[in-house]
């Protein structure tokens, strides 16, 4: 199917395009070419606001009472729709966010992966947790009542997108995937850097819902380039939850203004992260060279806006690390400067960044040769300092969002140890170490357990995998809640809650929890689990 790509830059509230408020307008720009790009995308209104949370709160009373079989069917038409638009998705992306036709492709199969794997998650059913607990009626001195329970969905979700991962973590990204797998309508504020790409696969989610005959009313669009949109959202008193991808200044606007809400509710926000590398003498020694090559590949990935970036690196001072600084030096000076999302994060990092270079006790040790910033290029700069230096400059711990990394020689463990005692919440921190260094860097290890959601082994951490296992967060301010993960099937835990039954008759309960256990699903039943009917 060939789609035009004509944009009319309109609000999608409850299954109507509207326009929004015409004093409010903002267009989107190619950030290589500074080109403007039409249409005008108008900021949506207080009322469409209210109306479109009104709409998806009345349809979560049916949706919520969907089957898994109805909600998984849809999911993998999302995913057909999304991709019968791939083509033209995938150009719109380029021009509004620079990141390039292969970044982008590989974006779009992970996008169309996530439906697919929800899909299958809901209809195994057992990510519901069914727990059972039989009634003990004889039991002395008070009998137990049957007690059952299970996950059901909270409500309206809000989902916030990502500037750097406009189609991964935005319209059709994770959130508003497993959101709609748990049974809860989704209300998009779509990011202002890309408007357009948040239209077309709009577009597709309400193709898919009509496919399916599912109130329209589940999904709603609003565009925003003023604060106070984002801000009315949050404050809607039929909002269950929120979802965020983005800086920690606009992660923590939304948390508190959900806590200042009469009834407050929770924002799952992913946020900044420092995600250090500690590189342990043995592996420097025999295997810097490798790590070398592959710590830059990690640091200019995506001209290094990725969320798990590599913004430091700790080392024991010797002549080993000499030796990987020069050949570090050498592969950022190969680098060629490329062109950051949008005109905001370019000015952030060069200015940061600059700070960083100019601080006492921080020199440069590799930087690309001068980029261009009418096309918002970014530098790769490489720096270095010591770990006394570090600890007293606060300045230089911010996260730099973009291809900047600090070396922090150390002179001994102890400093090792103290940089993870000290150090703020992460979404990563990775090791590289042989056996060995492992074995005599445990208590290192065990520090580091209590400050990262992800511990990565001689690799490095940009790109996520889309598993069970997999955990995005960590504690504060790398999420706002570490208990919680934004990729991977796991996420759908943050827009659900259990609900328990007590004395329930049979007939009454959700097919999950009845004895015959008509769905066939893994159940824990006096504590032992099981796919078995009780008799």
């Amino acid at each position: 199917m060939n789609y035009s790509m004509k944009f009319h830059g309109k609000n999608l509230i409850a299954g109507s395009w509207e326009d929004g408020m015409p004093e409010a307008g903002f267009q989107s720009r190619n950030p290589n070419t500074g080109e403007v790009l039409e249409p005008i995308y108008n900021d949506a209104s207080l009322e469409q606001v209210k109306v479109a949370i009104d709409e998806a709160n009345q349809a979560f009373a049916d949706f919520r009472t969907t089957t898994p079989e109805h909600r998984a069917d849809f999911l993998e038409t999302l995913a057909i729709e999304v991709e019968e638009r791939g083509e033209e998705i995938i150009a719109c992306a380029q021009a509004e966010t620079a990141l390039g036709q292969q970044r982008l492709k590989m974006e779009l199969s992970r996008t169309l992966a996530q439906p697919k794997l929800f899909a299958e998650l809901i209809r195994e059913g057992s990510w519901l947790e069914a727990r059972i607990d039989s009634a003990e009626l004889s039991r002395q001195p008070i009998p137990r009542p049957s007690l059952r329970s299970m996950l059901q969905p909270v409500g309206p979700v809000a989902v916030f997108g990502a500037s750097n991962f406009p189609l991964a973590i935005s319209v059709v990204g994770t959130d508003t995937v497993c959101a709609f797998a748990a049974g809860c309508p989704v209300v998009i504020k779509a990011h202002p850097a890309h408007p357009r790409t948040c239209e077309i696969t709009a577009q597709a989610v309400v193709a898919a819902l009509k496919k399916h005959n599912l109130p329209p009313s589940l999904f709603s669009l609003l565009h925003g380039l003023d604060h106070g949109v984002g801000q009315s959202i949050i404050a809607h008193p039929k909002l269950a939850a929120v979802a965020f991808t983005g800086s920690l200044a606009g992660g923590r606007s939304l948390m508190d203004a959900a806590a200042r809400r009469e009834v407050p509710i929770p924002v799952f926000a992913e946020m900044g992260s420092l995600n250090p590398v500690f590189l342990l003498p043995d592996a420097l020694k025999n295997h810097g060279s490798k790590i070398a090559e592959g710590f830059v590949q990690a640091l200019t990935l995506g001209v290094g806006q990725f969320c798990t970036n590599p913004s430091v690196l700790l080392a024991l001072d010797c002549p080993a690390l000499d030796t990987f600084l020069r050949e570090t030096s050498q592969h950022v000076q190969a680098c060629e400067p490329e062109t950051m999302l949008h005109k905001g994060i370019h000015l952030n990092y060069t200015e940061l960044s600059e700070a960083f270079s100019n601080l006492s006790g921080v020199s440069v040790v590799a930087k690309t040769k001068s980029a261009d910033a009418k096309k918002l290029e970014a530098d790769v700069t490489l720096l270095e300092t010591n770990f006394s230096t570090w600890s007293s400059t606060p300045k230089l711990q911010q996260e730099c969002f973009g291809p900047t990394s600090i070396i922090i020689r150390a002179k001994n463990l102890e400093e090792l140890l103290e940089f993870a005692r000290n150090m703020e919440g992460s979404l990563t921190a990775t090791l590289h170490g042989t056996n060995e260094d492992l074995d005599t860097h445990k208590e290192l290890i065990k520090l580091l357990e209590t400050r990262v959601g992800r511990l990565v082994f001689n690799g490095f951490p940009p790109g996520v995998e889309i598993g069970h296992a997999t955990h995005h967060g960590g504690p504060y301010p790398a999420t706002s809640t570490g208990a919680h993960t934004s990729i991977g099937l796991g996420s759908i835990q943050r827009f659900v809650r259990p609900i328990c039954y007590q004395g329930c008759p049979d007939s009454q309960l959700p097919r999950e929890l009845q004895d015959a256990n008509p769905r066939g699903i893994l159940r824990t039943v006096d504590g032992k689990r099981n796919r078995n009917p009780i008799s």
